[in-house]
């Protein structure tokens, strides 16, 4: 790797003068700073910057440690981390576990050897890949979903709550009485929340918890589809389901047509989070829509305020209300969010 002292060497200047070159010093002659640069580009030469991090202990790099970038809530998120943290002069590692925690635990210790200066996290586990972080005091977000076990900021959407919502609408407006639920990982915040959600609208309509219509497992359409097509292979399935999240919503679509079922006529569907493009070009799923972008952007701030030392002690946990979208899977004509 080419270092400043490789460009002094063929320039014949100091490394001392390569570095304010490259450092856009004007304490450098024009034509000095010009033989510099056309040397520095000749030789391939990248700034160290994880250098220039040790000598003032500041790396001016974040990580952020999502489960599915190729959901597009996290998608979202994640662009609201990068935004934010590049609008400040930090560079951001963005880093995918596919809800895993062995990729999880990896990364954790991937980014500590880089030194990164904090981290904005969504766990795929109940947090025992993170305490390395806790040990070494690395400044951390949660964003989307919690753990209880730290006092660390953290900003999550109201899960309870936009699962409640669902539930209840498909109860009240269309009379539903049978309203199964796919969930993701009982470990999960978020799914842990929704469930909750989902049981007490059963309960405040006096509806009796079915064992066989809440199974839980993963965030994946794999998922979804499966259960769906074990709900139909014993032929006992629900008239409405809640999907957990999108991707299990379009496991359970899958499974349906396989089956030659309509949706919503066959089969009432209401789910978390928006496919955002796909609802531009067929409005299809009724969904509760959360402020991913939003999140990720807070949850930045908030880390760059632990990174910069600032007098914020206590632990800040900021819930976002999400947005109760109707569309056509619920059996509603297409129609405008919720109030």
């Amino acid at each position: 790797m080419t270092t400043i002292y490789d460009i002094a060497r063929v320039v014949g200047v100091s490394p001392a003068t390569v570095s304010r070159a490259l450092s856009g010093s004007n304490r450098v002659k024009e034509e000095t700073r010009r033989k510099i640069m056309e040397t520095a580009e000749r030789l391939n030469y990248t700034p160290n910057y994880l250098a220039r991090g040790l000598k003032k202990k500041k790396t001016d790099t974040i990580a952020l440690i999502i489960s599915d970038v190729t959901n597009p809530f996290f998608t979202n998120l994640a662009r609201g981390v990068e935004d934010t943290a590049s609008r400040y002069g930090f560079n951001t590692i963005f880093c995918n576990t596919d809800e895993n925690q062995d990729k999880e635990a990896a990364y954790i210790d991937l980014m500590l050897k880089k030194m990164v200066d904090g981290l904005v996290i969504s766990s795929c586990g109940s947090g025992k890949t993170l305490l390395p972080l806790k040990e070494k005091g690395i400044p951390v977000v949660l964003v989307d979903r919690k753990i209880e076990r730290f006092r660390w900021d953290c900003v999550v959407g109201d899960s309870e709550g936009g699962a409640y919502a669902l539930v209840r609408h498909l109860i009240e407006v269309h009379g539903y009485r049978e309203v199964g639920m796919l969930a993701g990982p009982a470990a999960i915040s978020t799914s842990a929340e929704r469930i909750a959600g989902y049981k007490r609208a059963l309960s405040d309509f006096g509806i009796p918890a079915h064992p066989d219509f809440l199974h839980i497992g993963l965030y994946k359409e794999d998922f979804g589809y499966r259960m769906t097509r074990e709900f139909l292979e014993r032929g006992k399935i629900p008239r409405a389901l809640f999907a957990g999240n999108n991707f299990i919503a379009i496991g359970v679509v899958r499974a349906a047509r396989e089956f030659g079922l309509r949706i919503p006529e066959d089969l009432a569907l209401v789910t978390f989070d928006d496919l955002e493009l796909a609802s531009l070009l067929v409005p299809f799923f009724t969904v509760a829509r959360q402020p991913a972008y939003t999140m990720g952007s807070l949850a930045t701030q908030f880390l760059l305020e632990r990174i910069g030392g600032g007098k914020v002690r206590e632990k800040r946990e900021v819930v976002l209300k999400p947005e109760i979208i109707i569309r056509h899977s619920c059996g509603c004509p297409e129609g405008k969010p919720l109030p």
